[in-house]
């Protein structure tokens, strides 16, 4: 068995390929000699001195490297009674690509009092491949993620439609609700006189349009009788309304015919009239609107007053 462990550790010192002090024997064996990167490895340190040396070994290589330790340096004792043997084992790990050196601190003999140097080697390195496929290097890589990523929650989009209908509702409610303001009564006679005044305004007897003044204040008629009295509809024709006004007591039926067939005469047969004609066309309209808006007055106050 002993022959065994002699030739075991004359291997370990021709395979280290550096000398060792004077009477000591230092041997190094790295396995595998190829890994990829982060696969484990072992470096094995083997030292034989005199009886009475005590071995110091580095707790652990340069990581300059890019090489560390994956366990705390296991040493055994060969147990040998005639001299001092000793085995250093480095389970280590390799994190880049390549040949990568192997450095270790001296070894530490003493002995009587002395100190001496036992230089591990510089020769040491372990290859490294990549444990990637060949064309990665031709792959972009993507920018890194957020460590957490959340999207928005289901119940989110739950508030925001219950709080839309929420809001529908209410503005429905207040629409349903609202103050209803009430349009503006405005006298029929009153809204009369004003288009009137407006025709006058337009110059049309000067301009010689006298048929147009005419047609437009018959016009202004027949909007004022359809406000006051329902019957008298603007829709209608000219013998259609004077067949339902005939029994109005309020509307003087044979001046408002004759207005009526002179206008349309005017409008339909293109009845020429003279200035002095459609003033007096004119002052008829006026007249007619005014007797029945005071017809309309006096019917409505005689019940009040009753």
């Amino acid at each position: 068995m002993r022959r065994v462990w002699l030739a075991l550790f004359a291997l370990l010192a021709s395979a280290a390929g550096a000398q060792a002090p004077s009477g000591i024997q230092r041997g190094v064996v790295v396995s595998p000699e190829s890994v990829t990167v982060g696969d484990p490895f072992r470096v094995v340190i083997r030292v034989r001195a005199p009886l009475g040396t005590v071995l110091d070994f580095p707790d652990s290589p340069d990581s300059a490297f890019a090489v560390e330790p994956l366990d705390r340096v296991v040493i055994t004792d060969a147990g040998d009674t005639t001299a001092v043997e000793m085995t250093a084992t480095y389970r280590l790990a390799a994190w880049d690509v390549g040949s990568r050196p192997l450095r270790f601190e001296d070894i530490l003999a003493t002995r009587d009092g002395e100190t001496r140097r036992i230089a591990v080697g510089t020769d040491l390195s372990i290859m490294v491949a990549s444990v990637l496929p060949a064309d990665t290097a031709q792959r972009v890589p993507r920018p890194p993620r957020p460590v957490y990523e959340f999207g928005m929650p289901w119940w989110w989009w739950l508030a925001v439609i219950l709080s839309a209908a929420i809001l529908g509702a209410l503005f429905w409610w207040w629409w349903r609700r609202r103050p209803q303001r009430a349009a503006p009564v405005v006298d029929p006679y009153t809204v009369a006189t004003r288009a009137f005044a407006r025709v006058d305004a337009l110059g049309l007897m000067s301009a010689g349009e006298t048929g147009q003044h005419v047609t437009l204040f018959t016009d202004i008629l027949r909007d004022y009788l359809a406000a006051a009295r329902p019957l008298a509809r603007t829709a209608l024709t000219t013998g259609e309304l004077l067949h339902l006004v005939r029994a109005d007591r309020l509307i003087p039926v044979a001046r408002l015919a004759r207005i009526l067939h002179e206008a349309d005469l005017v409008k339909f047969a293109r009845r020429r009239v003279g200035s002095q004609q459609a003033m007096a066309h004119a002052a008829e309209c006026r007249a007619i609107c005014e007797e029945v808006h005071e017809a309309v007055v006096t019917t409505t106050r005689v019940p009040e007053a009753a």
